[in-house]
């Protein structure tokens, strides 16, 4: 009998949208926030009336990265510097990724179902959000 894998809903976009907007909230960060599906569509975006502009770009860029990779964007820093074994990376596909914290994908019952970016705090910041979002679909 085939596996039935639970796919992400708006309502767990909802979800998660609210959590890390929280989360950032009483952080005091002004954020955006993009939630993607795991074909790379967009489910939910948010962007804080204060967050810089570029957050927009850059929550969803860190969204897709984390959902391509399956990795957690802050866990693939390095091995994308100059140096780093995966160098080449950023430049392999045509929509850019972006190798910044702030980037999460999301698995239900070990499938990955789709990715959380957050972008316009700082990088540590972020990914916290982000994370914090993410334990609710994975719990």
């Amino acid at each position: 009998m085939p596996t039935t894998i639970s796919k992400l809903t708006t309502d767990d976009a909802e979800r998660l949208i609210d959590a890390a907007r929280e989360a950032a909230e009483h952080a005091g960060a002004t954020v955006s926030i993009t939630v993607l599906d795991a074909g790379g569509h967009l489910l939910a975006f948010r962007r804080d009336d204060n967050a810089v502009l570029i957050s927009g770009e850059t929550s969803t860029r860190k969204a897709y990265t984390a959902l391509q990779l399956n990795a957690a964007t802050a866990d693939v820093v390095d091995a994308v510097k100059p140096d780093g074994p995966f160098h080449s990376l950023q430049t392999a596909l045509d929509r850019p990724l972006l190798f910044i914290a702030g980037g999460v994908p999301l698995h239900r019952d070990g499938h990955l179902i789709g990715a959380i970016g957050v972008g316009g705090g700082a990088p540590a910041d972020d990914h916290r959000f982000a994370t914090v979002a993410a334990t609710l679909i994975e719990a």
